[in-house]
């Protein structure tokens, strides 16, 4: 079974990361949501997330993809740890997945994995991801570099990634049974 890694931060983005993890849940996918520390990780507008571990517990030989909601100030705070730095490139070194969305994919830039790749990003964060190819679809996937632009294209986002790792059918068939509109194509 593909397993997963959600990063979540203090300030994370709710419909961001909460959509991911459903999307990729109901593709059977096993997705563990690490908290950079021990206890309920506080959203953007404080909700409450008790995450299944913790960042010291993940490993990149141990799962398929590391995936990093945006947020702020939730990718200020995956940018500041220096833990989730080492994990991107330990999981891009190992040729694995790693996604982010909104104002996270500035945090890949920082670990050193978007030079020369396409990417999009929430549209306030195209000047700060280095030497990517800033795009602005909903979803833009380069190699193992899948990003997305936010809150609005969250569910889209989860269908690619869960495209991924469960296969096209697969995430067709979520989206069919969530009505996700065609715009996620």
């Amino acid at each position: 079974m593909p397993r997963v890694v959600v990063a979540l931060a203090d300030g994370f983005e709710e419909v961001e990361a909460m959509a991911i993890v459903d999307v990729l849940r109901r593709a059977e996918i096993e997705t563990v949501i690490a908290g950079l520390h021990g206890g309920p990780v506080v959203s953007a507008r404080k909700v409450r997330v008790v995450p299944d571990t913790t960042i010291d517990t993940i490993r990149a030989e141990d799962f398929d993809m590391i995936v990093l909601p945006g947020g702020q100030p939730g990718a200020d705070n995956l940018n500041a740890d220096e833990r989730v730095k080492q994990l991107i490139r330990d999981f891009h070194g190992r040729g694995k997945y790693t996604g982010a969305i909104c104002a996270a994919p500035y945090v890949l830039a920082n670990a050193g994995v978007l030079d020369g790749k396409r990417v999009t990003a929430y549209p306030s964060y195209r000047d700060r991801l280095g030497g990517a190819l800033y795009q602005e679809g909903s979803v833009v996937e380069d190699s193992t570099v899948l990003t997305s632009r936010g809150a609005g294209t969250a569910l889209c986002f989860g269908l690619a990634l869960a495209g991924k790792l469960a296969g096209p059918e697969k995430a067709a068939a979520i989206k069919e049974a969530m009505l996700i509109p065609d715009e996620c194509d």
